[in-house]
């Protein structure tokens, strides 16, 4: 299974304030792709066409692009648009509103003798603080592994739901295996 961090931040944010929407309109991806470039000349080398073909569009003088044409410039927008999106989204995961968890995957303890629990199948469906959010977000910015951010995720899961952030099962180590479903939400 792979952990879809990036998509998990983009496509499942609900809230316009995370995700505002990509402009729609030809003009108006024009508009923003003129903003972002600094210019017209800028954006008419990016999408093949001449400078006074993008001023056109910034002034709403044609509407319908061709094909090919309308295909390059909505590329050109999201590939522009998705990274700030979702850089903000992330930003206010780690700082803030921190990340929700909805798996389905065998949990298997490990702890002190006589209190093991075997591992069995759970659906979990849980919010993460900040700080976990953070940790994971971090970890996978920095180029982590599956198995590494499988670890942090078991170790959150561990304290947050197990452990219930301290108040009980000390000690308990959490094995987050056999995993089945993981989305990670905003």
């Amino acid at each position: 299974m792979r952990w879809a961090w990036y998509a998990a931040t983009t496509r499942r944010t609900k809230s316009p304030a995370l995700a505002p929407y990509v402009p729609k309109s030809a003009g108006a991806q024009m508009r923003y792709l003129v903003k972002q470039l600094k210019g017209t000349r800028a954006v008419a080398g990016l999408l093949g066409v001449s400078q006074r073909t993008v001023e056109r569009y910034v002034k709403d003088q044609v509407r319908r692009p061709r094909a090919d044409l309308a295909q390059r410039l909505e590329d050109a927008v999201r590939q522009r648009w998705q990274p700030r999106v979702r850089e903000r989204a992330r930003r206010q995961a780690a700082a803030s509103t921190g990340l929700v968890i909805r798996t389905r995957a065998r949990f298997g303890f490990t702890a002190a003798p006589g209190t093991t629990d075997d591992a069995r199948i759970r659906d979990l469906s849980l919010a993460l603080p900040p700080h976990h959010a953070a940790r994971l977000l971090d970890a996978q910015d920095a180029g982590a592994d599956e198995r590494q951010l499988r670890a942090l995720a078991a170790e959150a899961l561990g304290e947050m739901y197990f452990r219930d952030g301290g108040r009980r099962a000390a000690g308990l180590h959490v094995e987050f295996t056999d995993i089945e479903q993981a989305e990670f939400d905003l």
